[in-house]
């Protein structure tokens, strides 16, 4: 599992779908590490145009243009993460951090080395 990556979560706790996907933003040495949780957005076919709502499509794994909501972030079980879907490139994932940085009012200057 790294950071970056999407899953499909069978049953998300609070969630009345039954499947939603997922993106893993947690740093890698939590993921790498014995913890059993990662911070993970969800991911919306709904987009609204926020500054915390990154555009992802088939390019990375998914069937419809969706969005990636930085403001609804979970903690969840590294044993649901099973369903891979794919993952971000690297611009993608700048756009994260920077949505990020954004849904958790922190300065962009405040962002430490990954």
């Amino acid at each position: 599992m790294r950071r970056g990556e999407l899953y499909r979560v069978r049953r998300p706790p609070g969630d009345p779908k039954p499947a939603r996907v997922f993106v893993v933003v947690s740093r890698q040495p939590l993921i790498d590490s014995t913890y059993s949780t990662v911070i993970c957005a969800p991911v919306f076919t709904q987009w609204h145009g926020l500054p915390t709502q990154i555009a992802v499509n088939t390019a990375e794994g998914l069937k419809h243009e969706s969005a990636i909501q930085c403001d609804g972030l979970m903690s969840l079980e590294k044993f649901r993460l099973t369903d891979y879907v794919g993952e971000l490139a690297s611009d993608k994932l700048r756009e994260l951090d920077s949505a990020l940085l954004i849904a958790l009012g922190l300065p962009t200057s405040a962002r430490p080395p990954i």
